[in-house]
């Protein structure tokens, strides 16, 4: 196993750099041979437009008697200094030949032959510069025709022949590594510009200009990327392209694959003599690694068995200075993590117990437990239970009671979570709620209104059904607003967040007072939430424990009728729970 977890791994590693290294040499290529490309686009694109330039000087003056001799010096000096120009007519703004110098036929001069028609002039006069299609001279040399209009109208129009033979000089010039070339193909597909020269020469060749139409087909699939293909030879090749502006052709340049993947292909077998080399020092590694293993292995599969069991304090001691001791310290890192993990899971679980689990998470998050500490605070208390509770449980199998409570705190846990309110106490079919602590929310009482509807809907829900089941249980709701100490209280190992004052009493009382599907709220809450919630108001009521009567207010919820307070003792409905 030690032999394969070393061979394997550089094996792996070999293929990977082969891989990445293919890849990357793929792009430098690619980059390479597009940017050879354009820049022999630009050079050819500059061949035409120096022959442009050149042209441009013979069409400044207006045509008239005394200016015919000026303009067969101007077209002589440009066959002089451009030797691709092979012959030069200079027509006047009205069509008219003026003049016709050539290097292969006699010159003319005012023919008067009308070359208003012709397509070179005619497009020069629309866009002011024309290139005609390669033609071939003899069937061989290509030439093309280029007409340019003057800066005015009586300036005229200059028509040049250009033999594009001359273009191999700028093709010759491009070198991709030993072998690569570049080469130039027409609109048509045919070979215009090519190191080889005989290719040239040889005119339209049909089979040459369908390979390169497929060329370009292929090339254009790829957006401008370099592909993978055959030349006309039929050798693997990697080829980029661009286009020249003005003239509508394309240049191409390739380099053989064999020469552009060279220095993988030496790379491949580098690695494979290192893989080879790697594997018999592995063999002999792992051989030694057998005989000082075994201890520290044990001691690694006792540890990890014991962290896996959940003793998460436990920490494997491996002294061995080489993998096996580190993979200890992982080992012990990462129990040390899970301890942490588990220690804030647990801390959060208990915080949870008595805040909303918003509040719990942020007391975690952020260590501050000085919202657990004790504080004045103005809260809204809200206690609530089921009314025949206490008859109910006493005639009724413990099982269907526990049944029971289960679907009712379910059914207000999902209120209570939503509306984020704090959980202070369980007391059987009992719980106490404050809002407004321990952290602060703007609108307790609407808050606290709101909540208690949903609770009153939620179990009033769940109280056809336990009728139908026999089972005569109701569930009421009482909240009052107040200042109230409030903070955490108990004993180390056990924290519970309460609140303590008359307000407490007071929600405690109401609650009491509180018939089936009855929510009682005192006189501060309803003026809290005066005008945006529908309240009865009850009168004021004794309750126990205060010296004075208390106005009593009643909300209305979904499935209650209009609070009314049974005319009985508020003892006596306490007795009746």
């Amino acid at each position: 196993m030690s032999f394969i977890a070393v061979v394997v791994p550089m094996v792996a590693n070999g293929f990977g750099d082969a891989w990445f290294g293919y890849r990357d040499q793929r792009v430098m290529l690619d980059l390479l041979l597009r940017t050879q490309a354009a820049s022999a686009a630009t050079t050819i694109e500059g061949f035409f437009d120096r022959i442009e330039d050149q042209l441009a000087s013979t069409v400044q003056q207006d045509w008239s008697a005394s200016t015919g001799e000026q303009h067969r010096l101007d077209a002589l000096g440009v066959l002089r200094r451009v030797p691709a120009v092979v012959s030069i007519t200079l027509v006047d703004g009205d069509g008219i030949e003026r003049l016709f110098v050539s290097r292969i036929d006699l010159n003319r001069t005012a023919s008067g032959v009308d070359r208003s028609r012709d397509l070179a002039v005619s497009e020069a006069w629309l866009t002011g510069a024309s290139y005609g299609p390669v033609t071939y001279y003899r069937g061989s040399e290509p030439f093309m025709t280029i007409g340019l209009a003057g800066n005015r109208k009586g300036a005229g129009v200059v028509v040049a022949e250009i033999n594009l033979k001359l273009i191999w000089d700028v093709i010759s010039a491009i070198q991709v590594g030993e072998t690569g070339h570049a080469f130039a193909l027409d609109q048509l597909g045919r070979i215009i510009a090519h190191p080889d020269i005989s290719r040239v020469l040889r005119g339209i060749d049909h089979e040459t200009s369908s390979a390169m139409s497929r060329l370009r087909k292929i090339m254009d699939t790829a957006a401008g990327s370099a592909v993978a293909t055959r030349n006309l030879e039929g050798e693997a090749v990697i080829v980029a392209m661009a286009p020249v502006p003005g003239v509508d052709w394309t240049v191409f340049v390739e380099q053989p694959l064999s020469e552009a993947f060279a220095s993988i292909r030496f790379a491949l077998w580098r690695t494979g003599a290192l893989l080879l080399a790697g594997a018999m020092f592995a063999a002999a590694l792992a051989y030694w690694l057998a005989q000082r293993m075994t201890g520290p292995i044990r001691r690694l599969e006792e540890g990890t068995e014991r962290i896996g069991d959940g003793e998460l304090d436990h920490r494997i001691k491996i002294a061995t200075g080489d993998e096996l001791e580190r993979l200890a310290e992982q080992f012990n890192q990462m129990a040390e993590g899970l301890q942490v993990s588990q220690e804030r899971s647990e801390r959060i679980a208990r915080l949870k117990q008595f805040l909303a689990p918003q509040v719990a998470e942020l007391v975690d998050k952020t260590g501050d437990r000085s919202v657990l500490a004790g504080q004045r605070a103005e809260v809204v208390v809200v206690f609530c239970d089921l009314r025949g509770f206490t008859a109910f449980s006493a005639q009724t199998e413990p099982q269907v009671i526990m049944r029971v409570l289960g679907e009712y705190y379910e059914a207000l846990g999902s209120v209570i979570t939503r509306f984020e309110a704090t959980l202070t106490t369980f007391a059987g079919d009992g719980l106490m709620l404050l809002i407004n602590a321990p952290v602060p929310c703007s609108d307790p009482a609407l808050r606290a209104v709101d909540m208690a509807v949903e609770m009153q809907n939620a179990v009033q829900q769940l109280v056809g059904d336990w009728r139908s089941r026999g089972h005569a249980l109701g569930f009421g709701v009482g909240l009052a607003m107040g200042p109230a100490t409030v903070g955490g209280i108990g004993y180390e190992g056990r924290v519970e967040y309460t609140a303590i004052g008359n307000v407490v009493n007071l929600a405690s009382r109401l609650c009491a007072l509180a018939e089936d599907q009855q929510i009682l709220a005192d006189a501060v809450v309803a003026e809290a939430v005066r005008g945006r919630v529908s309240l009865v108001a009850l009168g004021a009521r004794p309750i126990k424990g205060l010296d004075e009567s208390v106005l009593v207010y009643g909300v209305e919820s979904q499935h209650g009728q209009r609070s009314v307070i049974s005319s009985s003792d508020p003892k006596a409905v306490s007795a009746n729970r």
